[in-house]
């Protein structure tokens, strides 16, 4: 196997195939052996890790039983062992057959503005997953972020949404704290901050169909209104919580102490100032206020 990425090397072509290379690139370096199982299991993830990041790193693989020699001076104990070498020094390294996210990860803590594109694409991915409902997807993707990054306030955000969708208040809420400051106004962030918000605010909000039951048999009823909307912002429908308390504002602006109008407000804080629905509900409130 021999190519500008990756390449079968020996001891006698090890400076020029890692150190002399390690200048220019990150070189991982995989020591392993034909009888090795898990050799065969890395091999082929490794590889194809090293070749997503299109030439920043190479991946030099050496067979320990026909080259003893610098398996021996780094002290190599076990197979599959493999080195990452930068500026011609071995800089970190793991053993065993990672899997091939760990894999990855593990590159992109040492390869810089690669491993920044790859966590815009991860969390891209994780935003995919949490539309299509795939929590488990999105925090697997965030978890595989915060190995790399584990002060990225875009996947710690990321993480407390996925213990909200799970009703874990506890865990969103430690997740949330462990935010630098300095990151308190990213829009994830406060976006998230926001949902924890109104998560809190209905958390005694009735079963759906509950409500819809008690809204549709006292349609004059505006705490009916109000469980309604509640449930629906439980059951993940912002779009129908706004509509319920809209016609509760039509109704009396200020009913019960402005409670529906400060729960339109932290609806539009939970979806963020970019959300159509926050765009528009806040032109509907003005209309309400201002005419």
């Amino acid at each position: 196997m021999t190519t500008d990425i990756v390449k079968d090397s020996t001891d006698a072509t090890f400076v020029q195939d890692v150190i002399e290379a390690s200048k220019a690139n990150l070189v991982l370096v995989d020591f392993w052996a034909p009888w090795c199982g898990p050799c065969r299991t890395l091999g082929p993830a490794i590889e194809r890790v090293v070749k997503s990041f299109n030439g920043k790193v190479k991946l030099v693989k050496i067979n320990v039983d026909e080259n003893p020699h610098f398996s021996g001076q780094l002290r190599v104990q076990s197979i599959p062992a493999v080195f990452a070498f930068k500026d011609g020094q071995p800089v970190d390294g793991f053993m065993g057959a990672l899997p091939e996210s760990q894999v990855k990860a593990f590159v992109e803590k040492h390869v810089g503005a690669g491993g920044g594109d790859a966590i815009e694409k991860m969390l891209a991915s994780a935003a995919e997953s949490m539309a299509l409902g795939d929590i488990g997807g999105a925090a697997q993707s965030y978890a595989q972020i915060l190995q790399v990054d584990s002060k990225n306030p875009k996947a710690l955000a990321g993480m407390a949404r996925v213990y909200l969708k799970g009703d874990d208040f506890a865990f969103a809420k430690e997740t949330l704290a462990m935010i630098d400051p300095k990151d308190a106004n990213d829009s994830d962030v406060i976006a998230v901050k926001g949902l924890m918000n109104i998560a809190a605010e209905v958390v005694d909000a009735p079963e759906l169909d509950a409500a819809k039951n008690e809204a549709r048999e006292n349609p004059e009823n505006l705490m009916a209104k109000f469980n309604l909307a509640k449930a629906h912002i439980k059951h993940g429908d912002f779009e129908s919580a706004v509509e319920a308390i809209f016609e509760i504002m039509k109704v009396d602006l200020d009913w019960n102490e402005k409670a529906a109008r400060h729960l339109l407000l932290k609806i539009f804080d939970a979806l963020g100032p970019q959300s159509e629905l926050t765009k528009t509900g806040r032109r509907r409130l003005s209309t309400i206020l201002f005419s």
